[in-house]
């Protein structure tokens, strides 16, 4: 009998940076907002062994991701700030700047993920179809 894993959606694969296909497997070994490492994503998943880096320029897709998300949250971020309470344009845009500067790593992160989930399909039973058993794991070099 097939083990039925609890997050199926792509949201919870994207915003928590777990593998597409199984997402149990981490994508990252650093933590959300580490700035130790912050770009060193892993080769492959270490659950259900999906290839992270299927061929040379395969994040080219997610910078797009990234600009459109970027764009848009800002456009947002200084309006509220701006229109819906008050503040002059010089703060909003400099309480942007603050809120970019600390969150750059999680958006590059959370933009690789959706780059990620809009080409690889969730299979709930991934880790049995793909992932290393502990015998074929300790012959590999």
């Amino acid at each position: 009998m097939a083990i039925q894993h609890k997050h199926p959606s792509k949201a919870y694969s994207i915003f928590y940076l777990k593998c597409p296909r199984c997402h149990e497997g981490e994508t990252f070994s650093t933590g959300s907002w580490s700035f130790v490492k912050p770009f060193d994503m892993m080769e492959r998943c270490p659950k259900c062994d999906l290839n992270y880096f299927p061929e040379p320029g395969y994040y080219y897709g997610a910078m797009f991701i990234s600009y459109i998300w970027t764009g848009w949250f800002s456009l947002l971020f200084v309006g509220i700030f701006t229109w819906g309470m008050g503040w002059s344009i010089n703060s909003a845009f400099g309480m942007l700047v603050l809120f970019m500067a600390v969150n750059f790593v999680y958006i590059f992160r959370i933009s690789r993920l959706m780059w990620l989930n809009i080409n690889v399909k969730y299979d709930p039973q991934a880790i049995e179809k793909f992932g290393k058993t502990d015998a074929a794991a300790g012959h590999q070099h």
